[in-house]
């Protein structure tokens, strides 16, 4: 090996994709996917050696509900369908403490669940406690993630993720469930949080301003080692990083994530034909959403309330943004959207 392929041997790093497309899209079809797109799906991610396929409800294990939406099938028929496709990759679940419990946990590891991440808002690590020393004690892989992650500073965030290592979790890290960070404050936080722990470092990305992609390279480079990604940006509002994209930049960038590129290229082709209407896009709805830090996963409830209401959407962002509002608080769009309704009735006309 002469030098030059000495150095370019150093260089190259290692980073795992966990793709979160069968849970994360179902936000954006109201968790409507059925068992055919699963396993065709299931069966395509695996060929392209995809290291981990993340499935379930959008918001998790247990979460199928009125107040989030109804699943077309049962956690456990989710699960059961995609494990059979699952030869090569690993199979994940979310879950959020409040939907989920232990017996959902329980449930998922009998399915053959091989990771499972458990998330709350970031600066509510202590929550997830319980839940990481059962699967701990149950020898499953688990990972830790918090969610809303630009409402916290990196010191706060790198406290956080300290105390989930005591905790049990094998990996930590941070969603940006708004798509708010531009590169500079995802390589803060990221710093920030390499600084304080010595397991792998997550990064979860959402693209309302189009820096979905930017974000999780900029996050590698600072050191994290496990990146989320979806195929065609399949998620949330103006959906997540897109997976067949993120991949060979990465591999430009410097970085090994063995993913077979044209088989991930036909998985990416087959999720646009047969997982949604139309691949995600970047509509003024997502922007302002982002722009205002808002949960990605509030754009239908949002885009249903305004409708009810009469209201410009754009402005419930705003002011669910000015609230603080958080994933899991859905009944506060309700309220924000009928107190609109009353301030704009109880505003004079100045032309009458």
């Amino acid at each position: 090996m002469d030098q030059g392929t000495q150095e370019d041997a150093v260089t190259i790093r290692p980073v795992t994709i966990h793709d979160p497309t069968l849970r994360d899209g179902q936000h954006a079809i109201r968790h409507q996917l059925g068992r055919d797109q699963l396993r065709r799906y299931a069966a395509a991610a695996d060929a392209a050696r995809i290291p981990v396929v993340e499935v379930g409800h959008g918001n998790g294990l247990g979460a199928s509900s009125l107040q989030v939406g109804r699943a077309a099938l049962t956690d456990a028929e989710m699960l059961t369908v995609v494990r059979e496709q699952l030869s090569h990759s690993k199979m994940a679940v979310f879950m959020l403490p409040g939907w989920a419990t232990t017996h959902d946990l329980k449930e998922a590891v009998n399915h053959g669940v091989d990771v499972v991440r458990v998330g709350a808002h970031c600066t509510e690590g202590n929550t997830m406690e319980r839940y990481l020393g059962f699967l701990r004690d149950a020898g499953v892989e688990a990972q830790s993630v918090l969610v809303m992650s630009h409402m916290a500073a990196p010191g706060r965030l790198a406290e956080e993720c300290r105390r989930l290592v005591d905790y049990g979790a094998s990996a930590v890290g941070i969603m940006d469930s708004a798509g708010h960070y531009l590169p500079e404050d995802v390589s803060e936080r990221i710093t920030a949080i390499a600084g304080a722990v010595d397991v792998p470092i997550i990064f979860h990305g959402h693209n309302n301003l189009g820096m979905a992609v930017a974000n999780s390279v900029a996050a590698a480079r600072a050191g994290a080692t496990i990146i989320d990604a979806c195929a065609r940006g399949f998620g949330a509002g103006a959906g997540n990083t897109q997976l067949e994209v993120v991949v060979p930049v990465l591999e430009r960038s410097g970085f090994s994530t063995g993913v077979d590129l044209y088989g991930l290229l036909d998985a990416a082709d087959l999720a646009e034909r047969e997982l949604m209407p139309k691949p995600p896009t970047i509509d003024s709805v997502g922007i302002v959403s982002g722009l205002a830090g808002v949960f990605s996963g509030f754009k239908n409830p949002v885009l249903d309330a305004a409708r009810r209401e009469n209201l410009d959407p754009r402005d419930i962002f705003f002011e669910l943004g000015r609230r603080q509002a958080v994933a899991g608080q859905e009944d506060l769009i309700v309220d924000v959207a009928a107190a609109l309704g009353r301030s704009r009735v109880d505003i004079p006309d100045p032309t009458s």
